[in-house]
């Protein structure tokens, strides 16, 4: 009997939540991957990350009357700073270590499903991933080219550089990514992940209608950050939810149809259609 083929997921949880409370909100869709490829020997791998919160870092928190015995089991990837105008991600460079450690240790990884906050670190991700990508970071690290078309009120300022840890890291690009409820890092510190060039791995966008917590314009730059039109691509699919991982039927579905086109009629379709920039043309 042939040994099945590994099919590895890297699984970025959300904002207040750990690795373990990911693995459980996203069994369904774990179960449902694993039936669809049988092919596969589908692992699932949930880092928690670096951020430990606070309660005061954590909307909408209400401290219970009893005195606190444990410490709260919440993290994140990076916070957003209330102060900086445009905004700033404080120990998103933490955030990106993590992630960078564990690629290098439990990779390769074949794709990453991510869920708000982690499914913002899953676009970042697969960016900086990517060829030429590089070359976007040292491009916006001008502060000028990084706050052309700034927003009024916002200061001048550069791009963040390319982070240390992908830089060290040796990772082919990711084939994919699912981004839950996800959204692009705002502001010109930031173009970098997303500009010049364009995001090329392809990702499937899953929103809930009804979300109340990551504002559908920020989800839509995103989806406007990736290559090509992801709506008429059918890469954009939504829910009648709010901000959760809808488990119902259609939407794992989704998440199957998407994965085998990129797993399997991803390498085809490179083959059939050469690109013509690729080509050793005389012209």
């Amino acid at each position: 009997m042939s040994k099945r083929q590994p099919l590895k997921l890297l699984m970025l949880h959300g904002y207040t939540q750990s690795g373990p409370l990911f693995h459980a909100k996203s069994r369904a869709l774990i179960k449902h991957l694993t039936k669809a490829f049988p092919l596969h020997d589908v692992s699932a791998i949930y880092p928690t990350a670096p951020l430990r919160l606070n309660p005061a870092d954590i909307p909408g928190y209400e401290p219970s009357q009893e005195p606190e015995t444990e410490p709260l089991e919440a993290y994140g990837w990076f916070r957003r700073s209330n102060t900086a105008n445009p905004p700033e991600y404080v120990g998103l460079d933490d955030g990106l270590d993590a992630v960078a450690k564990v690629m290098a240790e439990e990779g390769p990884f074949d794709g990453v499903i991510g869920f708000s906050q982690g499914a913002a670190m899953a676009a970042m991700v697969v960016s900086l991933l990517e060829a030429g990508r590089k070359g976007a970071f040292e491009r916006f690290l001008d502060p000028n080219v990084a706050s052309e078309g700034k927003a009024e009120g916002d200061a001048v300022v550069a791009g963040v550089g390319f982070p240390k840890s992908f830089d060290r890291l040796v990772h082919p690009p990711l084939k994919f990514a699912l981004c839950y409820s996800g959204f692009r890092s705002p502001g010109a510190r930031y173009r970098a992940f997303y500009e010049s060039p364009a995001v090329q791995t392809p990702i499937l966008h899953v929103l809930g209608s009804l979300d109340a917590v990551v504002e559908e314009s920020r989800s839509r730059a995103l989806i406007s950050a990736c290559v090509g039109d992801p709506e008429k691509e059918g890469k954009v699919v939504w829910h009648p939810g709010g901000h959760f991982l809808p488990s119902q039927r259609p939407y794992l579905d989704a998440a199957v149809r998407f994965m085998r086109e990129q797993l399997e009629g991803g390498a085809k379709k490179n083959l059939d259609e050469e690109d013509v920039n690729d080509m050793d043309l005389p012209f």
